[in-house]
């Protein structure tokens, strides 16, 4: 198999989309070409391609396609749809259009690929088009492409946004107090329920409320139809939206201590903290709802967190054990439990999020619990 994998863990030393914010937003004309060029480009020099543009079949018009011969004289077909944007949203039906056209080409002596291109494919985009078999390309250098003969596989990575978006339509994200609290509350809480009730839920505003609603569903991680209640939640692929915006950022506001009597010593002290404000989070608090991999390092919010370290009797560290930190928003300590003798564990859902910002082991920690979440919605959701 010739294989050209340029990207899958390595990390750009310059953001790709500084260079194309300088350059004009492309036409559809311009996607085509610039996709194919950066998908073509990794092709084997031996194969001989030919390309053909908006070409009609049977009364329809599909944008392109690449007619491809190995060196061992394998024939493939790539059928290519072109769009200048696409939105999670859109996938389903831009995915059973695709289809639709292979069909009008597919026989025994050219097998059809499937190509999507557009100007720019966020990740949520890409990942569908990847679980549906479906190749693609954008102009930023997002590539993935897999053929069973000749044997090809293709994948790397361009820029992570959409460098040519325009200032009047605000990009969406899932950091903030506000989006926490929102997050936390489509997690927790099962649907059906209204855009107010939610707001209510959630303790956010309307405004705030229905802005996000909007963003999540352009996402395609809600669906709400007109003037009715909000009656689909992909809560995990919010988890996982917020733990990609959220990064480490929440971590990076906490400081290191020590306990010298390890981590045992911790969870005894915990249990005797009485009214002082904590949860504990990350890998020790995930083990509570799913084994895990013993932890090394215990995870507290704290709010304030001076009363705690003096109870703990911790002393920072940078070789510490214990991450202790105020959370950006007091979110983090609702609808905790209460496990053993009286520890205070936090949700299922924030736990989720920490882990996926967390060192080490955390993101995969992280897919595990939620693993034990989609099994378990009665354990933790109401």
């Amino acid at each position: 198999m010739y294989s050209v994998d340029n990207g899958m863990n390595v990390k750009p030393e310059y953001d790709p989309s500084k260079l194309l914010e300088t350059l004009p937003a492309p036409r559809v004309v311009d996607v085509v070409r610039r996709s194919l060029d950066h998908l073509i480009g990794r092709f084997p020099a031996s194969w001989l391609l030919e390309v053909r543009a908006e070409v009609r079949v049977a009364n329809r018009s599909i944008d392109a396609i690449v007619d491809l011969v190995a060196s061992d004289r394998t024939e493939a077909r790539l059928v290519v749809e072109a769009k200048l944007t696409v939105e999670p949203s859109e996938v389903s039906a831009l995915i059973s259009q695709a289809r639709d056209l292979a069909a009008l080409l597919d026989n025994d002596r050219s097998p059809s690929a499937l190509i999507v291109v557009a100007r720019y494919l966020s990740r949520p985009v890409r990942n569908r088009l990847d679980e549906a078999g479906i190749g693609y390309a954008d102009a930023t250098g997002n590539l993935l492409l897999r053929l069973e003969r000749p044997a090809l596989f293709i994948r790397d990575i361009g820029a992570d946004r959409d460098p040519w978006r325009g200032p009047g339509r605000p990009r969406g994200t899932l950091k903030g107090a506000t989006a926490a609290r929102l997050v936390r509350a489509l997690a927790d809480f099962a649907p059906p329920f209204s855009v107010p009730e939610l707001a209510k839920r959630s303790e956010t505003s309307i405004g705030a409320t229905y802005r996000m609603v909007e963003f999540l569903e352009r996402e395609d991680l809600i669906t709400r139809e007109p003037r009715s209640p909000i009656s689909r939640v992909d809560w995990r692929g919010i988890v996982q939206r917020w733990g990609d915006d959220l990064g480490t950022g929440q971590l990076d506001r906490m400081s290191l201590y020590l306990e010298p009597r390890g981590l045992p010593a911790l969870l005894s002290n915990l249990a005797t903290a009485g009214d002082l404000r904590y949860v504990l989070t990350g890998t020790l608090a995930a083990r509570y709802y799913e084994e895990h991999v013993p932890s090394r390092l215990a995870v507290l919010y704290a709010d304030p967190v001076e009363p705690l370290i003096e109870h703990l009797g911790l002393r920072e560290s940078p070789a510490g054990n214990v991450l202790v930190g105020v959370p950006m928003d007091g979110v983090a300590f609702a609808r905790a439990s209460t496990k053993g003798a009286g520890l205070v564990v936090a949700a299922p859902s924030q736990i989720a999020v920490d882990l996926l910002g967390g060192p080490g082991r955390g993101p995969g920690e992280a897919e595990a619990l939620l693993d034990w979440m989609e099994r378990n919605p009665g354990a933790w959701r109401t």
